[in-house]
């Protein structure tokens, strides 16, 4: 039927973990989960990357993108904003934008910082505005969702969020939670628009 691309950086696992409870909401409401990541950008210009990572999770290609159902963005805070190897790709989607093939698909956004005000709602914001001029169709987290009520750390309605780093090294069941929700609200989202195509 189609896949849902989950697409992350991660510099120290933990936007990485988000990405795999994400993925979880996803095929709980019945579509393939597509996970991946994109290279770190070097300071040195002669140095490149292979095309595929030591470990973990593949790299997207724009084909990855452009075929999706539907995205789900997710990076580390950087100042307030999305961290440099993400929009690096995303700075390379001139030829998406140019077909339209990402317009009307549903789109939400996660992030991980390690403070409390670490800028985790100006991250997601920020992850939000390449995604409207590429026309998709953004979606958050209504407060519905208990857990939105009950979070300590992380959790937004504009997106997913955990708060780890060295004072905790995990994500609460509330942030897991809200990561499982917004996997199948996109999803859910992905299967009602596609009808409708």
């Amino acid at each position: 039927m189609g896949y849902i691309l989950i697409l992350y950086y991660s510099h120290n696992g933990n936007t990485k973990k988000m990405a795999e409870k994400i993925a979880d909401g996803v095929e709980m409401s019945g579509l393939e989960a597509r996970v991946r990541t994109v290279p770190p950008v070097s300071n040195v210009c002669e140095s490149s990357q292979s095309d595929i990572p030591d470990k973990g999770h593949l790299y997207c290609t724009q084909e990855d993108l452009r075929e999706s159902l539907g995205l789900i963005l997710g990076s580390p805070t950087r100042f307030g904003n999305m961290a440099a190897p993400l929009k690096y790709f995303l700075d390379m989607t001139g030829d998406i934008w140019l077909n339209g093939d990402l317009i009307g698909k549903p789109a939400g956004v996660f992030t991980s910082t390690g403070s409390l005000h670490g800028g985790q709602e100006t991250t997601l914001l920020t992850m939000m505005l390449p995604l409207m001029h590429q026309g998709m169709i953004l979606a958050g987290l209504p407060y519905s969702e208990q857990a939105l009520h009950n979070t300590q750390r992380g959790g937004t309605p504009y997106g997913a969020s955990c708060q780890t780093g060295k004072d905790f090294n995990d994500m609460t069941n509330d942030e897991s939670d809200l990561c499982v929700a917004l996997g199948k609200r996109i999803s859910s989202l992905a299967k009602l628009l596609t009808i409708h195509l």
